[in-house]
């Protein structure tokens, strides 16, 4: 497959939504001292529902649209995030998928969004597993401009910040650093809003050809949030485990498709059964000790386009979710 479209480009009027509405949008833009933009969607500014939706587009590289609705599908949750991209991998695992690991002294942070494409590296240092990835994806950006989006509750300090600029090639006036603390509502949104990029990512470790995938969409409900970091960490986790829904398109035969329709859901997973806060704990906070194979949708669809046939697997757990959310 081979992409042309610039996902930093395309994200830059999104970007700018946030930067012209700050006020009406509740977020806190500063200039750093080296001419940076931080955008703050939680940390000291509150955000919101509506801040969340447009910096998920913003870390889908502005190839999805996103929206939230009211829907029956769960029991108690009816505030539901949904997800489309006619570009599923590339919005999804080409920016949206937060694997640039950015680290200096005690701060830490996973970074996720466009500028991902410019910078092609998900571990400082090592030019490993992006750039297998980008290969893969025949896709390497280039932009004037970049956005990352990182998930914390505090500034990057100036050293992340430079790191950035550098690997991605700009000036640091023309880098935007959009920052959504976990616990904030703009957070819990560009979170759950991931349903289906975990979809792509899992496709992608079960091996499935990403260029048979076509199209697809994700919902799954929005989480209340929670103060602590371990307890909206499992929340927004919990909501796509547990609940969320995705639907994929897919060219091949029918046999790989149902295969990979069977394999997608979390509960094929070892790790299934209980909150992922819990499942955390019980893991001493180790990500590297959690089957990879959770971190995927409750329930699927896959479409196989060159029959009409479609393939079920996975289920909705209502139980486990009033658990997770608190009901």
């Amino acid at each position: 497959m081979q992409y042309t479209a610039s996902v930093n480009k395309l994200t830059q009027p999104l970007v700018q939504e946030l930067l012209d509405n700050a006020d009406k949008l509740r977020l806190d833009v500063q200039i750093m001292e080296n001419g940076c933009t931080i955008i703050d969607a939680g940390i000291n500014a509150l955000g919101g529902l509506e801040a969340g939706r447009i910096i998920t587009e913003i870390c889908l590289g502005g190839m999805g649209t996103v929206s939230l609705s009211h829907t029956t599908y769960t029991e108690n949750w009816p505030l539901t995030v949904n997800v489309h991209s006619t570009n599923p991998v590339l919005a999804c695992l080409g920016s949206q998928y937060a694997g640039w690991s950015l680290s200096h002294e005690k701060y830490f942070a996973l970074g996720s969004g466009p500028a991902r494409a410019m910078a092609t590296k998900e571990k400082e240092g090592k030019t490993l597993p992006v750039e297998e990835l980008y290969a893969e994806l025949d896709y390497n950006d280039s932009a004037e401009t970049a956005t990352l989006v990182i998930e914390n509750d505090a500034v990057p300090p100036v050293e992340i910040v430079e790191k950035i600029a550098k690997a991605c090639g700009v000036p640091f006036d023309k880098l935007t650093i959009i920052v959504t603390p976990t616990s904030s509502l703009a957070g819990s949104v560009q979170v759950v809003g991931r349903v289906l990029e975990v979809a792509m990512h899992k496709a992608h470790e079960l091996h499935f050809p990403l260029e048979n995938i076509i199209d697809g969409m994700g919902s799954a409900p929005l989480c209340p949030p929670h103060p602590d970091f371990v307890q909206a960490m499992g929340r927004t986790n919990d909501a796509i485990l547990f609940a969320g829904q995705v639907h994929i398109f897919v060219k091949g035969s029918e046999e790989e498709a149902e295969k990979l329709a069977t394999a997608l859901p979390s509960s094929t997973s070892k790790d299934y059964g209980k909150p992922f806060a819990q499942v955390f704990k019980d893991a001493k906070y180790d990500f590297f000790k959690i089957d990879g194979m959770l971190f995927s949708p409750a329930s699927v669809i896959v479409t196989a386009v060159d029959s009409g046939n479609s393939f079920r697997a996975g289920k909705l757990d209502n139980a486990l979710l009033n658990q997770s959310f608190g009901s």
